[in-house]
């Protein structure tokens, strides 16, 4: 690894609670992220998930170990459970070391997700 340690965010939609929808939708959200920066998983330091309160048939780390990320330390947590918020939201902060600047990193909303943030450069 070498560069600079920057940080990506991204956010998905899940269209039920179900183990195969969160895998497939995790695995997607995480591939596209390496994909679009042109990262690899040697470049992936760290990954913290969120997810919404109505999402509970699984951890989201577990669908990224399906994927290679086994060997990268992960976290889930649950997201506040505000009123009226998006549901069935997945969240993810993936650090990342890499020579590219911070503004030209681009973030993954997918799903309808792109409505959180909207001022992020994608």
């Amino acid at each position: 690894m070498s560069g600079s340690v920057r940080a990506l965010r991204g956010a998905t939609v899940v269209a039920e609670d179900t183990k195969a929808q969160i895998t497939e939708r995790v695995q997607e959200l995480l591939s596209e992220m390496l994909a679009r920066n042109g990262l690899t998983l040697e470049d992936v330091i760290s990954v913290i998930f969120t997810a919404t309160p109505d999402l509970v048939s699984m951890f989201p780390a577990a669908a990224a170990r399906g994927i290679g990320f086994g060997t990268v330390p992960l976290l889930c947590a649950s997201e506040i459970p505000v009123p009226g918020a998006m549901p069935r939201v997945v969240r993810v902060l993936v650090h990342v070391t890499t020579e590219r600047p911070a503004a030209d990193l681009r973030h993954v909303y997918l799903h309808g997700a792109q409505v959180l943030r909207d001022d992020l450069p994608v």
